[in-house]
């Protein structure tokens, strides 16, 4: 994270475990002030999608496919309130499922949303080419006491993926195939693996197997 610009060719396309694990979790410990020049923290949800490519970060500058930012936690949200993704223009909407973003060596590390940006009122609004990726930490919390290992949601901050859908982008791999257990690579969603969360989308809190 220097001041040199990327060398010709070079393309910013960390993978799912680098986001979350490396990315995210540094910007909520603050142990890489310099974060920022590669991922800018960006309220987006107050922002039309196609403005945000101009917000990007330095590695992220020229591309026209995918973009990535820091977005914090809305003060609504922080109350407990559900968080508003709705823009003068459209709004930001779920589309299926949460699902687990998973290390190498196959722990569950996050959590993973996928949003399409809808022209007009909901809920009558046009479907766009422009979709997001919405990850949060689940951090792994041990009571010394007891052995207990009690996971977190952290909401502080996610990092969001943007991106636009078009013929010639590659699929953005959720981790290698051969990382993934057997259950995860027959297509298991998130209910089925051991130890499921019971995501709240209007608090942001969660649960897994009954723990807070």
């Amino acid at each position: 994270m220097d001041d040199h610009p990327p060398p010709a060719g070079f393309r910013f396309y960390p993978t799912e475990e680098e986001l979350v694990s490396f990315y995210l979790q540094n910007k909520l410990q603050g142990t890489r002030p310099e974060m920022h020049q590669i991922i800018p923290v960006v309220s987006i949800y107050d922002i039309e999608p196609w403005h945000l490519p101009e917000l990007s970060g330095e590695l992220c500058r020229g591309d026209t496919e995918q973009w990535f930012f820091f977005v914090p936690r809305q003060e609504r949200e922080a109350r407990g309130g559900r968080p508003t993704r709705t823009t003068s223009s459209g709004y930001w909407k779920a589309t299926g499922s949460p699902s687990y973003v998973y290390s190498s060596d196959n722990k569950v590390i996050g959590l993973k949303k996928s949003m399409v940006f809808y022209e007009g009122k909901a809920p009558a609004g046009k479907k766009t080419k422009w979709k997001m990726n919405e990850y949060r930490v689940i951090q792994h919390v041990t009571d010394h006491s007891s052995g207990d290992d009690t996971p977190k949601l952290r909401n502080e901050f996610t990092l969001c993926r943007v991106y636009v859908v078009c013929g010639s982008f590659r699929a953005f791999d959720r981790r290698p195939m051969e990382a993934m257990p057997e259950e995860a690579q027959s297509g298991h969603n998130m209910a089925e693996v051991e130890g499921p969360i019971e995501f709240n989308e209007y608090t942001g809190s969660s649960s897994w197997g009954g723990l807070y």
